[in-house]
């Protein structure tokens, strides 16, 4: 038996948070949240190539905000298993040997459930190393779920012991702190957000939001790629300072995103009739939502040249006016998760272990919780940019 938060199947609480979580923010970890700290049975590592692991550290990310507090699109509904134990974002130690990889070795976690680790034959985006496209997540000897966290077979980080399959597995390098191994999971994301930005040497960039996404997509594309000028949106001080820290020549506050573009690009602004919004004609290179926010999103559509990409990091939310993807000719590309074949033809998680190891990454995980005080941790969470913090963590050890 294990302690452990689950995440249960309630329509009831999941329409109370969306109805009432923008009124009374308290409620989405209070009596609506669809989460409860559980004794349960451990999950067990009963097929070839599987191990349990023992959570050190685990992260608390956007999108296990967005399951709690109501606002994941039903879409996912199809790709999970209720109920389950969140958490994919690990530094943890192994418990069995795995095939190479010895009993306590530290190991952080490619989460993606792909064909390898569901026992099936291999699809075509695993067999190319794209494994973060896999079709395969919910058929196998595991329990459907686009990622371990959101299975209920594999159990996941806010719980005392978890299972993981050994191609999702990598040994965290002597030396490199706890703290540092479980932004590991962020980092490869944002590797990948790179690489799919596409930045060509000189071009100007636009990162919108300086959460952990926007902050490491930053630091991402600053060692990566050979852009220009990047210019990235900060509401929050300590956001704005971290962001120059990881790489950005100018930073903005929301309301400055159109001028600082316009001042750099020397971009046309126009306006529109009857208070629509605002657009230039001329813009950045290439732009990063990292938000997902409806806001977000229309900024930076309307804050790229035509014939420009536009990179959705975070995920994406509703009601967006796509006009300037029409107008402009836009470019609109998506990123998940990460690959295990990168367009520098390794996986993106070893590239984010390299960047872990050297980046300016003291102090990002700024607050840690045993599992007994989740709610004071989700509460955190929500509130990490204003409260001057970037990444918020259970200690699963001291639960």
């Amino acid at each position: 038996m294990m302690l452990a938060l689950e995440m249960y199947r309630s329509p009831a609480k999941f329409l109370a948070a969306k109805a009432m979580g923008s009124r009374i923010p308290g409620i989405l970890t209070g009596p609506a949240a669809p989460l409860r700290l559980v004794t349960i049975n451990e999950p067990k590592a009963d097929k070839e190539g599987w191990a349990r692991i023992r959570p050190i550290l685990s992260g608390i990310c956007g999108s296990d905000l967005g399951m709690v507090t109501g606002h994941t699109k039903l879409y996912f509904s199809a790709l999970v298993s209720m109920p389950f134990v969140p958490g994919h974002e690990i530094v943890g130690e192994l418990l069995d040997d795995c095939e190479d990889l010895p009993k306590g070795t530290r190991v952080v976690m490619d989460s993606v459930l792909t064909c390898a680790a569901r026992g099936v034959e291999p699809c075509a985006g695993c067999v190319s190393g794209r494994t973060n496209r896999c079709d395969r997540i919910t058929v196998g000897h595991v329990a459907p779920g686009l990622q371990t966290g959101f299975c209920q077979d594999t159990g996941g980080g806010w719980g005392n012991v978890m299972v993981a399959h050994r191609s999702q597995l990598y040994a965290v390098p002597d030396g490199l702190s706890d703290e540092r191994a479980v932004l590991t999971e962020p980092l490869s994301g944002a590797v990948h957000t790179a690489f799919r930005a596409k930045v060509e040497p000189g071009q100007s960039v636009l990162v919108s939001g300086a959460g952990a996404v926007g902050l490491f997509a930053t630091l991402a594309l600053r060692e990566l790629t050979q852009a220009g000028r990047i210019t990235v949106v900060a509401k929050h001080p300590k956001q704005r300072e971290l962001a120059r820290a990881f790489g950005a020549s100018d930073v903005v506050a929301p309301d400055e995103v159109f001028r600082g573009v316009r001042r750099a690009t020397g971009a046309f602004r126009l306006k529109p009739e009857l208070n629509a919004k605002e657009f230039l004609l001329g813009g950045v290179d290439v732009a990063v939502d990292a938000v997902g926010s409806k806001d977000s999103i229309d900024t930076v559509l309307r804050v790229t040249k035509a014939g420009g990409r536009v990179v959705l990091a975070g995920m994406p939310s509703t009601g967006a006016d796509l006009s300037p993807v029409w107008f402009r000719e836009l470019e609109l590309t998506g990123t998940y998760a990460s690959s295990r074949v990168e367009p520098n033809d390794r996986p993106a998680f070893e590239t984010a272990l390299e960047i872990a190891a050297k980046a300016p990454l003291d102090g990002i995980v700024g607050a840690r919780y045993p599992l007994y005080r989740w709610r004071e941790a989700l509460d955190h969470a929500q509130s990490a940019g204003r409260l001057g913090t970037v990444k918020v963590a259970f200690d699963v050890r001291a639960s």
